[in-house]
């Protein structure tokens, strides 16, 4: 990659194209995750109406907010890493 401001080479858009699958997909898993551990008693289990509509819209809730939370997590910490070091400041492995 080029500095701040400028043209992406094409092996670092090939990674933010691959960071952003990644960051999706495993976002979906841990919801559909959440989702299943919430919300599955309440389809696999005769409940009391209200019970089942709470476990299902917590459970929707949960997933939605795991998703974004996950998404955002995954590309912060990629953005964070691609970043070069500021210059005159010292390695902290030096």
């Amino acid at each position: 990659m080029t500095g701040y401001g400028g043209r992406r080479s094409q092996a670092g858009r090939d990674a933010i194209t691959i960071e952003i699958g990644y960051a999706l997909c495993s976002a979906a898993f841990a919801a559909a995750v959440v989702l299943g551990a919430v919300a599955g008693p309440a389809l696999l289990f005769e409940l009391p109406g209200a019970f089942e509509t709470v476990l299902r819209r917590t459970g929707s809730l949960l997933a939605t907010v795991l998703f974004a939370v996950r998404t955002v997590a995954v590309l912060v910490r990629f953005r964070r890493a691609a970043q070069p070091s500021q210059p005159g400041r010292a390695n902290p492995g030096s």
